[in-house]
């Protein structure tokens, strides 16, 4: 049928994407809103599109060149859309398809102006906009002119921008069609943007208004600044009149024309309040349809307003669902546990069923909280001062909230809330058996939850795990261990408190505490330093491991499956030496092969999947040290460590009341000495039972992979444990939800996840407060004293890094998993940290300079850049 290439705007709405494309749909659904206006139209549907890809064939030999050309080839991109987008534009659309087109036109009033517009069906989507990926076309005059503009449109399809943006997120250019909108133009008075929440807060309470004169194009390409109105309870709170002097407006013959505004003009408002107020409320209407927040394209003539593109925001953090209307104040766990990537389904639900607090996931993040404990006057003070121990950032943003006084209720000490958030642990002696004890717990622990999983299958082993998860918080739970813990931390602020009072010693516990006892982090990263001792010697070994690197990295470029990780191990015996060298690596792999980064996500491949990601550390390792270097670094830490101890003492007894200082002061340093090394090993634990949870799991997708349950076995990675259970009880499985999950994986990657989240959706990263910060210098947490220059190495992936002696390493965050990088750098930079996280405790270990939680260090440093680490003032300076 010829009318199948054309439906109405009114015969479509939104769950039609793929018949008009994004905007086809979000147009068509918006239509059907009572007391919404959209300018009437149609769609010319996908269907004509893919009849025309049909009719030039050799566009599919340049789709295939396309998808093998490198995403960083930028030229090759450029001539092999260009050619696409030609080959389009010069297919004549056939008669049958053009009379579908020239009749929708008769029936709406044949000699009308028209917008025409690109709808592609990845475009408007929850999880990636595609805005301004595609081509619109304005006054457009005459049927003729209309047909010339829906090729184009179908071309747009193929502009360079639009080709990257699909590479970028991982879309196949065959997967996405064109639709075109047409519809009747508008000629306004004024147009703009609504955004139905702050586009920069992320505040769901608060819209704001973009209005200019004339078509919207004017603020689109920035020719003009608009009015910016902030619109909150039906109020206008805010308002920022703009000098208006340029507008583009429609030309009779077709087209569009940039004019001057009159000077008199220039500086009236587009809208009045009473206008802006009542559009307001028109995207409340828009949003509540479509159920979560809308950008929106608005224009205003004699009329009144008329919709012309409503979109989802979809650089919001998600919020937090909860079962109350009450106000919510949520802080991320992923900075408090060093991983702020997002987490998959099973990875989320497995860290909520094992955590020792309730916890909300959003944004394929965790958070707690912390409304309760800020509500208690009480509380209030001990989760700031803990919270500001840890990072300062996330003090400042929870102070921000608290400042407004309307937000956090306020409660009685004695409330609901409990007991004071950060309560002091009860004394322990200064006893290393103690650290021993839990140590040999711990280690008891996982082994006996080895043995008994290996008999457990099916529905049984989801009713075992969930018992091991109790044993879990139980142990993470045990009293002496909190005890052992926090000893361990007070120790040391104790000491740089103290010293700085008595001395004028600014974070001296950073060199008492190096080459600290039973730090299971540190010893990870030495061990390794032994395994490129064993290998050094071994050219074939070397040259070997070289080549097993090379590949990595090819196919990290390309995009393809990973190789057999475990192919190389056994390659390694064939060569001279290579039985030794495999043995050195399976011995790491069995005492660290549970880790990885990223390891509070149960579904990041670990160490022991594939070993080939230590590949690159080791010959980092091979090459930048000599043999027996992790001995001499640890001894080397340990002499530093007493030779410090033996200064502080000896100036502390010259002072007045000197004796008491010194003995308190040795007290102090042995107990920092005893217990801030077991600092490291709760997670350690933590992890080695995630580790023994994945492979029963994966046993189980295996097993459901045979049945035809499941496509592949990283499948259940995109259920919860509950709903894994639940396919496992009964063979079935939604695939529809799992391909959803991923989608909304992949679009959470986009995502930075904020320090704090309110419940209206505001997301507050925090800020510095200091005066004593260099001016150009980054400002983060001095965590590790000492002041380093060098090279800038920026990894963002521990497979990418190539470092030499000196570098500084800065990247986003670290877990343990990176402590293998820290043996080979001179100073450290994150993103994210505080003075007890696991990078900060391993740098002061090795004696690294570090400072943390610098704001957009990885893109305000360039890889290569020269920088001054400051680890004792807490601030970097990019050098010229």
């Amino acid at each position: 049928m010829i009318e199948q290439y054309v439906w109405d705007l009114q015969e479509v709405d939104e769950t039609q994407v793929a018949l008009v494309g994004g905007k086809g749909a979000h147009l068509g659904g918006l239509s059907r809103i009572e007391g919404i206006s959209v300018p009437a139209g149609f769609c010319v549907t996908t269907d004509a599109f893919r009849r025309i890809m049909a009719e030039a064939p050799s566009i599919e030999d340049r789709l295939d060149q396309l998808a093998r050309s490198h995403p960083d080839d930028r030229e090759a991109i450029r001539a092999l859309s260009a050619r696409i987008r030609r080959d389009i534009e010069e297919t004549a659309i056939p008669g049958d398809l053009a009379a579908a087109i020239t009749r929708a036109l008769a029936r709406l009033g044949e000699q009308a102006a028209w917008a025409v517009r690109s709808s592609a069906t990845a475009e408007d989507l929850p999880t990636a906009s595609f805005a301004g990926q595609q081509d619109t076309y304005l006054n457009v005059v005459g049927p003729a002119a209309v047909l010339r503009h829906v090729s184009r449109c179908w071309a747009s399809l193929f502009t360079e921008r639009a080709v990257i943006y699909r590479r970028r997120n991982g879309i196949d250019h065959r997967a996405v069609h064109m639709a075109v909108v047409v519809q009747r133009m508008v000629v306004p008075h004024a147009s703009g943007i609504l955004f139905t929440a702050d586009p920069v807060t992320g505040n769901r309470k608060v819209a704001t208004v973009d209005a200019g004169f004339g078509l919207g194009e004017a603020l689109v390409s920035g020719l003009v600044n608009p009015d910016v109105h902030t619109v909150r309870d039906g109020q206008v709170v805010t308002r920022a009149i703009a000098a208006k002097r340029r507008a583009v407006q429609a030309l009779p013959a077709g087209g569009t024309q940039e004019v001057a505004i009159d000077a008199w003009r220039q500086q009236q408002p587009a809208l009045t309040d009473e206008q802006v107020v009542r559009l307001v409320q028109l995207g409340r209407r828009i949003e509540a349809h479509f159920g979560r927040p809308q950008d929106i394209e608005w224009c205003l003539d004699d009329e009144g307003f008329r919709i012309v593109q409503s979109r989802p925001i979809t650089t919001l953090f998600p919020v937090p669902e909860a079962d109350d209307e009450e106000n919510h104040v949520y802080v991320s766990v992923g900075h408090q546990q060093m991983m702020t990537d997002p987490m998959k389904p099973l990875g989320l639900s497995m860290w909520q069923l094992t955590a020792m607090a309730p916890m909300h996931a959003a944004g394929g993040r965790l958070f707690v909280d912390a409304t309760r404990r800020l509500a208690s006057p009480a509380s209030r003070a001990a989760l700031l001062d803990i919270m500001g121990k840890g990072d300062p950032l996330v003090r400042d943003a929870l102070e921000t909230v608290l400042d407004r006084d309307d937000f956090v209720p306020s409660l009685p000490d004695a409330g609901p809330g409990g007991p004071p958030f950060g309560a002091a642990a009860a004394p322990i002696e200064t006893d290393p058996a103690i650290v021993t004890e839990l140590i040999e717990r711990s280690e008891v622990s996982v082994a006996a939850l080895e043995r008994d999983i290996r008999a457990k299958t099916g529905p049984a082993l989801f009713d075992f795990l969930l018992e091991a998860f109790e044993e879990h918080k139980r142990a993470l739970g045990d009293p002496l261990n909190m005890q052992v813990i926090m000893a361990g931390m007070e120790a040391t602020w104790w000491l740089n408190d103290k010293l700085r009072e008595w001395l004028g010693e600014k974070n001296a516990a950073d060199t008492l505490t190096l080459s600290a006892p039973d730090n299971i982090t540190s010893e990870m990263g030495l061990a390794l330093l032994d395994v490129a001792d064993v290998i050094r010697p071994l050219p074939e070994v070397v040259a070997f491991l070289q080549g097993v690197q090379g590949v990595q990295g090819v196919q990290g470029v390309q995009g393809v499956h990973d190789i057999e990780d475990h192919a190389f191990l056994d390659e390694l015996p064939k060569l001279a030496g290579g039985t030794e060298a495999r043995d050195a690596i399976e011995t790491y792999l069995d005492r660290y092969g549970m880790r990885c980064v990223g390891e509070i996500d149960i579904t990041r491949p670990r160490w022991r999947e594939r070993p080939a990601t230590l590949v690159p550390v080791i010959l980092d390792n091979v090459r930048n040290f000599e043999p027996g270097a992790a001995r001499r670094r640890f001894e080397e830490g340990r002499r530093k460590a007493r030779q410090k101890e033996q200064d502080v003492l000896s100036r502390l007894r010259a002072l007045p009341d000197g004796d008491r200082k010194a003995d308190e002061t040795q007290r102090m340093i042995d107990r920092v000495r005893t217990f801030i090394g077991y600092r490291e090993y709760p997670k350690y634990g933590i992890v080695s039972r995630y580790f023994v949870y994945k492979r029963a799991l994966l046993g189980e997708a295996e097993r459901l992979v045979r049945a035809g349950v499941l496509a592949e076995k990283e499948d259940i990675h995109y259920l919860t444990f509950q709903e894994l259970h639940e396919v496992v009880r009964t063979h079935q499985v939604d695939g529809r939800l799992i391909r959803q999950r991923k989608d909304a994986f992949r679009s959470y990657q986009a995502l930075t996840p904020p320090r704090v989240l309110t419940s209206d959706g505001e997301a507050l990263t925090g800020a510095y407060r200091r005066d004593d910060v260099p001016a150009g210098a980054l400002a983060g947490v001095p965590v590790s004293a000492g002041t380093v220059e060098g090279r800038a190495r920026v990894v963002l992936d521990i497979g990418d890094a190539d470092l030499e002696a000196g570098d500084i390493l800065v990247t986003a965050f670290t877990d343990p998993s990176w402590s293998p990088l820290f043996v080979a750098v001179a100073g450290l930079v994150t993103e994210v940290g505080g003075v007890m996280t696991h990078g900060a405790v391993i740098a002061r270990e090795y004696g690294l300079p570090a400072v943390v939680g610098v704001a957009g260090a990885t893109r305000l440093i360039r890889d290569g850049q020269r920088i001054r680490v400051h680890g004792t003032d807490g601030f970097v300076e990019i050098l010229s």
